[in-house]
């Protein structure tokens, strides 16, 4: 193309490039006029931040000096040209909470120099936290929150469709807004502690509510807080579940042993019906679905009764079997599908067995009122960081939120959980109640027709 030419189609391009200029402007004026009150706040913020970027990194450590000499090492008027600043390079994106920046490395402008700088960056962008965390080879991402996540009240409505990952439990946002789910594929246990009324059950029936409409998962209750199925926190879940006992220590030992001779039975065919040694190499299915056993107010079946006369002794040796048989499903029940999630206020001995729950790999706590409350429920290490132990969460705007060790990441992280309506559980509830199966029974009709044979829900 000639000189003439270029000059020729200068205005088509100088429109081309207005048109393109304008439907930006138009497309980021409707997102904005459509965002609400926090995320226009947390737009703004972003863009404060890309514009005083280029001068807040140098303050804050987070440029390099290019000392290589240019191919040119003088100048046509004399001068030696200044050796170059380089700061990194980023992508701020906006959200209701805060903004998220992805950041490019440079050589000693890395990972532990934007750590360092996190606090500067917290003041400079007005935000309550910022964190740095690696992303793709030689990219950071740094999430700073104007608005602190743990504080917000959220709520969670089910979809009713079945999930793309049965064995992973989204349990809210951190910290950071970030969302966070734990796996429980090969998981044997999990305990849930904390204060009355501060979150547990509502965590657990989101797991519940999220799950329910795949065949593949089955759930049994024994919940201590009552004495009948249409009492207390599950009462709207309940009729998804194939058995449901409450505080009597005789029925509940029926059904923990109804459960252990269901892992004794599918530890004895597992081989033969799925080909594997672990069902978590195949994955849950309708025919053999992930057994779910959830034991809230642990307390009322494990406590140890103290007394001489035959009513207490009954119950005492009702506790101690209890405990055995848990024991047995928590440490051999993994590999055949079996989940036992315990929840309990405090998770001392005398609440959950040690010999339970130091082999739960996944421990949550809500609030605690005492120190030694927070060690049992998330070990030791707890100690090391006051910021996320549980004993601070005793505020009420801290109802919902959680501390845990996040799976993959140092240390323990805090969780706001969301609340799950009544009205949607029992939604859920009605709507996959024809889902419902005894894995007993789904078993026997496998060892009976065989492994290939058909296996039809009940309507």
């Amino acid at each position: 193309m000639t000189l003439g030419e270029i000059i020729g189609s200068a205005p088509a391009l100088a429109g081309a490039a207005l048109a393109l200029t304008l439907g930006w402007a138009l497309w980021w004026l409707v997102r904005y006029i459509r965002a609400d009150t926090m995320t226009r706040a947390s737009i703004r913020q972003a863009i404060r931040v890309r514009r005083g970027w280029r001068r807040l990194a140098p303050m804050a450590g987070l440029s390099v000096t290019d000392k290589t000499p240019p191919a040119v090492i003088v100048a046509p008027d004399g001068k030696v040209p200044k050796p170059k600043v380089l700061i990194p390079k980023i992508k701020v994106t906006a959200d209701r909470y805060g903004v998220l920046v992805r950041a490019v490395c440079l050589p000693k402008v890395s990972l532990a120099e934007f750590q360092r700088a996190a606090p500067y960056l917290a003041d400079a962008w007005r935000c309550t936290r910022v964190s740095v965390l690696p992303d793709k080879p030689g990219q950071l991402v740094i999430r700073g929150v104007r608005v602190d996540p743990l504080v917000v009240r959220t709520e969670h409505t089910p979809t009713g469709r079945v999930p793309e990952e049965l064995a992973v439990w989204h349990l809210g946002l951190d910290e950071y807004a970030q969302p966070v789910s734990v796996s429980l594929s090969d998981v044997p246990g999990v305990t849930v502690a904390g204060l009355p009324g501060f979150g547990k059950t509502s965590l657990v029936n989101r797991l519940l509510c999220d799950t329910a409409p795949s065949a593949a998962i089955q759930y049994a209750v024994a919940d201590g807080k009552v004495t009948y199925s249409d009492e207390g926190d599950y009462a709207d879940l309940a009729q998804r579940a194939f058995a449901f006992v409450g505080d009597d220590l005789a029925e509940a030992n029926v059904l923990f042993k109804r459960l252990v001779r269901l892992r004794r039975d599918r530890s004895a065919s597992i081989r033969a019906l799925l080909g594997v040694k672990n069902m978590w190499h195949v994955g849950p299915s309708e025919t053999w679905p992930l057994t779910v056993l959830i034991v809230d107010e642990a307390h009322t079946y494990f406590r140890d009764y103290k007394g001489s006369d035959p009513q207490t002794k009954k119950l005492a040796a009702l506790a101690a079997e209890n405990a055995r048989l848990v024991e047995d499903l928590v440490k051999k029940g993994r590999s055949v599908g079996i989940l036992v999630i315990i929840a309990t206020q405090k998770a001392t001995g005398d609440a959950i067995p040690t010999f339970i729950r130091d082999v739960c790999p996944v421990g949550l706590s809500f609030a605690q009122k005492t120190a030694e409350a927070a060690v049992v429920a998330l070990g030791e290490d707890i100690r090391n960081w006051p910021d996320a132990n549980p004993t601070a969460l005793q505020d009420p705007a801290y109802v919902g939120v959680a501390s845990m060790a996040h799976q993959g990441r140092p240390g323990f992280t805090r969780i706001r959980t969301p609340y799950v309506a009544d009205d949607d559980a029992a939604r859920i509830a009605t709507a996959t109640a024809h889902l419902t199966r005894d894995p007993a029974d789904l078993l026997n009709d496998q060892l009976t027709n065989g492994p290939g044979a058909p296996v039809l829900l009940t309507k």
